[in-house]
């Protein structure tokens, strides 16, 4: 039988609220904030309580998740003078589903054990349509007791959980380097969409031949993508992607790992950002290899 807990959420965007609706339909008790508190008034009529601040949704709650943009957002929520850091109840769990450093996730570690909290990295693998729809794949670092207290929630929120290792950067490592080969696959649908259709060869009859021969969801949900040059609404800005591939190329740096791939995909976002494309999907930069070919 489920065991309902008393949950804290705070980053209610486009991933965030479908892992927070999901919780709620499975019963469990929660508190929401989101910097724009219109968000999180939003789930008042499924049984969501507000906070005005983060500390508020931390009171009370036996886990909190966060799931935010960057590390400068995870820094101005955990460490401020309000902040999850200092209203975490001793024992409880900051389960942070945030794409982050692991120099970060380091850090958040140490300040949490300081205080007697648990502290589980959690990053996921989905679209806002995945979140949505409870199939995500969670990939989950931490101490073992943190981490058999997180599953139920887990359960709720994905297909299937990784445990990465028992240290929470472990699964920021995994998210990083899984987004890095997202990317170079959209770099290399990039370029050889651009090649075919100076052939005049149909992406689509590319894109059918690639899902043949590698049966992927990702292949065939990218590749239709790019094909179709249909990159609004964005479901992972191209901005956040060209972060990620930072803080893969920072994480390789601390471990003397060259990843010299990464360093091309950062130029490449680099040109599609000088470009305009920021908030268009990162599948957009498929347009820097057209550009290139001159199309």
């Amino acid at each position: 039988m489920l065991s309902l807990m008393n949950l804290g959420f705070i980053g209610l965007g486009k991933m965030g609220a479908g892992m927070a609706r999901n919780l709620l339909r499975a019963g469990h008790r929660m508190v929401v904030y989101n910097r724009s508190r219109e968000k999180a008034e939003a789930f008042v009529a499924a049984g969501a309580s507000v906070a005005d601040t983060p500390c508020q949704a931390c009171w009370g709650c036996e886990a909190v998740f966060t799931m935010l943009a960057d590390d400068h957002s995870m820094e101005e929520i955990v460490f401020a003078e309000s902040g999850l850091l200092s209203a975490l109840a001793e024992g409880g769990v900051h389960i942070a589903s945030t794409t982050m450093s692991t120099a970060l996730a380091r850090r958040l570690e140490t300040e949490h054990a300081r205080r007697g909290q648990q502290f589980v990295s959690a990053p996921v693998f989905g679209r806002p349509e995945a979140a949505e729809a409870q199939k995500l794949l969670i990939v989950a670092g931490g101490a073992e007791p943190a981490l058999a207290r997180s599953q139920p929630l887990f359960d709720v929120l994905g297909r299937q959980t990784f445990i990465a290792g028992a240290e929470p950067w472990q699964a920021n490592a995994v998210k990083l380097c899984g987004n890095f080969m997202i990317a170079s696959l959209i770099e290399t649908f990039g370029e050889a969409f651009a090649t075919l259709r100076k052939a005049n060869v149909p992406p689509q009859l590319f894109l059918e031949v690639m899902n043949t021969l590698f049966g992927s969801p990702i292949y065939a949900n990218y590749g239709r993508m790019i094909a179709a040059e249909k990159f609004e609404p964005a479901g992972f800005a191209l901005a956040l992607g060209l972060k990620d591939v930072r803080l893969a190329l920072a994480a390789a740096e601390e471990l003397t790992a060259p990843m010299p791939l990464a360093s091309l995909l950062k130029d490449q976002f680099l040109a599609a950002l000088a470009a305009g494309q920021a908030e268009l999907d990162w599948s957009s930069m498929a347009r820097v290899a057209a550009r290139n070919a001159g199309l």
